[in-house]
């Protein structure tokens, strides 16, 4: 079967009309305005009543029979508190009093001003989306000995594929080849290539730099990274944020207040103005009507929030909604998981102590009973055995939470874990034991200690400046760490750190996150491992490191760093601190002209042409700021 039978439509089959041909029938209205003015106003030609209603109004039905339409079907619900009936009355109300070019004008820089804002939505969601959809449409498989071409998606787990240099790659896997560079900017932001060797992970989206590579797939197309990349941004623009929901619910509330405003306008000084005159004061409450429009805040704000997701999109960090950008700016104290969050994770073996057996065999059967976890001090002992411990058979085992691993090695009962698992089984060891700083692997054999071995794991290059920044942000900093105090002090010594805890079991980093929250104030919790999911899910707002974070602790997460550098928490409250920024920037400038042009308009000063521009001008003005953001510097 050929690829192209499976393969979704590419993005020029789909992709949506837009630009001037679009918008002929306004642009033709704007065209009979700019003609009509010049005669009237440049050439002092006097056009007959009855000729000049009749263009003014073609070129008022080009330019808003789709306002029109959709006043007229949202007053058929009962909606007649909305933009398109405001915009209706007040341009129809213009040509009832004879101002036929003003009612042209209101209408054709109306829409204008709706093109650019419509345009501008569309090209900041089309920018969030096309910065993370970059999976490959298609794929080369090796089946029965030949390569084919085919979709991802009907690739199976297990299977191999191969990525020439310069592609893409298009599902997770693990490396084959025995090394290979990949460019990973549009998965983490860091355009620094990433040397992978034999069996590491390599992900889809990276991109293939100097050698053929080979990959074993791990994961379907639909359940990649990638994917579930794309999927959380896809719906980061569906949340909205508080302020985006407060301005929603003030145009609901200040669009029907404006309406009575405007018709108290026009009735009111019947009672005490003396020479009261009906079409002067009905013209004052057209232009109150037309400025108080309410689409440049309705618009630029969460044109503001789609620009604030893509900027942090575009530098690796990854928000699942408006909401949390806003809940960043107010964070007060960052909670940080220690492994994989501060330090790399890739632990090292650095010394072996036995007692009463061989050091070769205390590693062979620490190797044995760790094989069957997943925890990268686990991990570090397996490696460190180097496939000696596969004669070993191994049943009975179990994960004791916060402690280690529990299961029988060959006929033996074997403990491997941290110091707390021996005292929950009774198990005597040296004082001297409890002395060591290093992260260490105590193991018991039949109930009887045998031993340990250390471990070493790296801080990461910009731990410290992280911390350093968030000082200089006022924001406490606290780290939370299941592994033993004296190593946790050490790193939190070493980096600066307020606050740091040790020895922690899941539901101990809980309760010590909930006794944080009890102050009263914002709390991010950073973490990548599935013990940290509880935690990230009670912060106000949960932090999980995407790289060598667990799926659980990435899909409870608000926030999502995928190159677990720790700089980008910084990165992200900066995001964050720009698009509020700029979104109150665009509601003062927006609610200060309105405020201005309405007492002007009210009073008789301003005009429907001065509305017009004012309420199109500020709209543009808005968009222009939002715009912004995707340009700024993380």
């Amino acid at each position: 079967m050929k690829a192209a039978t499976s393969r979704p439509l590419s993005p020029k089959v789909n992709k949506e009309k837009t630009g001037w041909k679009t918008h002929w029938d306004l642009l033709l209205a704007l065209l009979i305005l700019v003609i009509l003015l010049t005669l009237e106003y440049g050439f002092n030609l006097d056009i007959p009543t009855i000729p000049l209603l009749a263009i003014n109004l073609i070129a008022y039905l080009l330019a808003g029979r789709k306002v029109l339409d959709l006043a007229w079907r949202k007053s058929k619900r009962g909606d007649f508190f909305n933009e398109f009936v405001l915009m209706s009355v007040a341009t129809i109300g213009a040509f009832i009093i004879g101002e036929y070019e003003e009612g042209v004008a209101v209408m054709v820089f109306y829409q204008i001003g709706e093109w650019f804002q419509d345009s501008a939505v569309k090209r900041a969601k089309r920018s969030i989306k096309a910065l993370l959809d970059i999976r490959p449409d298609e794929v080369i498989v090796l089946r029965n000995g030949k390569s084919q071409v085919i979709h991802p998606s009907e690739v199976e787990i297990g299977e191999k594929i191969q990525v020439k240099p310069g592609e893409k790659v298009a599902l997770d896997g693990d490396l084959i080849s025995e090394k290979a560079s990949f460019n990973t900017a549009a998965l983490t932001g860091e355009s620094k290539p990433d040397t992978k060797y034999k069996g590491e992970q390599v992900l889809a989206g990276m991109i293939n730099q100097n050698t053929l590579a080979e990959v074993k797939v791990t994961a379907l197309f639909r359940d990649s990274k990638l994917s579930k990349i794309l999927e959380m941004v896809q719906d980061a623009t569906a949340r909205k944020s508080q302020t985006q929901l407060f301005i929603s619910r003030f145009a609901k509330v200040y669009t029907p207040i404006v309406f009575f405003l405007a018709l108290a306008l026009c009735v009111t000084p019947i009672f005490f103005v003396d020479d009261y005159v009906f079409r002067e004061w009905f013209y004052r409450a057209l232009v109150f009507l037309v400025i108080s429009c309410p689409c440049a805040l309705v618009v630029s704000i969460p044109l503001g929030y789609f620009g604030g997701i893509g900027l942090a999109s575009r530098n690796g960090i990854l928000f699942k909604g408006g909401n949390y950008l806003d809940v960043m700016t107010q964070v007060k104290t960052v909670v940080m998981d220690k492994t994989g969050t501060l330090t790399k994770g890739v632990f090292k073996v650095q010394q072996v102590v036995s007692e009463g057996i061989e050091k070769e065999e205390l590693i062979k059967v620490a190797a044995a009973l760790e094989k069957n976890s997943t925890h990268p001090i686990a991990i570090a002992v397996t490696d460190y055995a180097d496939n000696k411990h596969q004669g070993l058979q191994t049943s009975n085992i179990e994960e004791i939470a916060g402690h280690g691993l529990k299961g029988i090695v060959g006929n033996k009962e074997v403990l491997a874990g941290n110091l707390k698992l021996l005292k929950k089984y009774d198990i005597a060891y040296p004082a001297e034991v409890e002395q060591i700083v290093d992260t260490i692997v105590v193991l018991s054999i039949d109930n009887k200690y045998a031993g340990y071995i250390t471990i070493a794991d790296e801080i990461k290059e910009d731990a410290y400046q992280a911390i350093k920044e968030m000082h200089r942000l006022n924001i406490k900093t606290v780290m939370l760490s299941g592994d033993k105090q004296t190593v946790v002090d050490q790193v939190a010594k070493v980096l600066g750190i307020d606050e740091a805890y040790g020895g922690l079991l899941p539901d101990e980093k809980v309760e010590k996150v909930e006794a944080l929250k009890k102050e009263g104030v914002k709390l991010a919790f950073v973490g990548d491992g599935l013990n940290d999911a509880p935690v990230i899910a009670l912060a106000d707002v949960g932090i999980a490191m995407g790289g060598l974070g667990s799926d659980a602790t990435i899909e409870t997460a608000d926030v999502v760093i995928q190159n677990d550098q720790p700089s980008k928490i910084v990165a992200a409250i900066k995001a964050g601190k720009i698009t509020k920024n700029i979104v109150w920037q665009n509601i003062i400038l927006a609610m200060t002209v309105k405020i201005i042009v309405l007492a002007l308009g009210a009073g008789g000063v301003a005009t429907l042409w001065e509305a017009v521009i004012a309420d199109v001008g500020v709209a543009l003005l808005a968009i222009l700021n939002a715009v912004r953001i995707q340009r700024k510097d993380l």
